[in-house]
Order: C-alpha cells, then sequence, then structure tokens
C-alpha cells in the first residue's frame, strides 16, 4: 500500500499567511515574558522585561485589528469537502475565540496598567493615552482576567496546533499546507 499523499488545497493569500506566522512568533515570545513578570523580583530587570511584554501586547492589538479587518474583506479557502460539519464548526469556534482573547487580553493590559496607576509606555518612547484613572482593586480584577485569558490562550494554542499536525501527519488532507509558507 503506498502512502497517501495530501491533496493539494488552495492556500490562504500571502498577507493572511505572513500576518498569522508574525503574530503567532510574537505570541510564542510574550508566553515567557508574561510569566517571568509575573514571578521574577521586581527590578529593573523585571521592569525592561514588562515594557516589551506590554508593547508586544499592543503590536498584537494592532496586527489583530489589521487581520480581522484582512479576513473580513478576504474569504479564506474553503476547507477540504470531506472535513465533517463538526470539525468545521470547531475550527471556526477556536478561530473566533482566537481572535476574541487576542484583541481582548492587549486592552484588559492596557486598562490594567492604566487603573495600578501607571502609564502606558510602547518601546520605552510612546506614552498611550491613558483610559481610565487610578483603582488598584480594579487593576487586580483586570490582571486577574489576564491571566485566566492567557491560560486559556495557551491552552487554545495547543488544540489550534495540535489540530493542524493531526491534519498533517494523522488525516493527510492537505490543510495544514493551507497556512503554511510555501
Amino acid at each position: 500500500m503506498q502512502p497517501r499523499t495530501p491533496p493539494v488545497l488552495q492556500q490562504y493569500r500571502r498577507p493572511a499567511r505572513l500576518l498569522h506566522w508574525i503574530m503567532a512568533a510574537i505570541v510564542i515570545t510574550m508566553v515567557p515574558l508574561g510569566i517571568a513578570v509575573n514571578y521574577l523580583p521586581w527590578d529593573a530587570f523585571q521592569d525592561w522585561l514588562f515594557n516589551l511584554h506590554q508593547s508586544l501586547g499592543i503590536v498584537v492589538l494592532g496586527l489583530v485589528i489589521v487581520r480581522l479587518a484582512y479576513r473580513l474583506t478576504h474569504k479564506p479557502p474553503p476547507l477540504p469537502t470531506l472535513i465533517p460539519p463538526s470539525q468545521r464548526l470547531l475550527a471556526e469556534s477556536v478561530h473566533i475565540v482566537l481572535y476574541a482573547i487576542l484583541f481582548a487580553m492587549p486592552v484588559i493590559g492596557w486598562i490594567g496598567t492604566n487603573a495600578y496607576g501607571e502609564p502606558m509606555n510602547v518601546f520605552w518612547s510612546v506614552t498611550l493615552p491613558t483610559v481610565t484613572g487610578k483603582n488598584e482593586a480594579f487593576s487586580d480584577v483586570l490582571w486577574s482576567m489576564h491571566n485566566i485569558l492567557g491560560l486559556t490562550l495557551g491552552g487554545l494554542i495547543v488544540i489550534h496546533a495540535s489540530a493542524a499536525l493531526a491534519h498533517r501527519f494523522v488525516f493527510k488532507d492537505g490543510v495544514l499546507g493551507r497556512m503554511w509558507p510555501p
């Protein structure tokens, strides 16, 4: 029996693939930064890591807005017809929740930083407008939400990547090739 070769499917357009992989690299970089910010003792190095983490968060916010606008104006390529409706619904649901979290986390981080009484500085050079006054109790609630969303995001990324790898190595249906760089 010969190995099954995956069908050649229409890829996402180059801008969609580029945005996907840039955001993936940034988000994967942000995870250890976020963990370090929470668990290292507060000093100049942790302050530097926090600024880098929040700066990358603002970059993600901008990219997710661009990505959503692109997605709304450029229909993605169709999934193979052999994908069952339940998997289609699950894939679409995971994508929607990923977009929502990638939008919400930077916004919550920005508001939480301001509510703590700190300005939102981006790459040590630009201070974003203050969106709320100092309220440390509110800040604590926002940081708890931010951390819960971070854990949820991590779980969804594992599900997303596992599904992509399953399509490549188990189902061999060409789905991963739609987003994979050429």
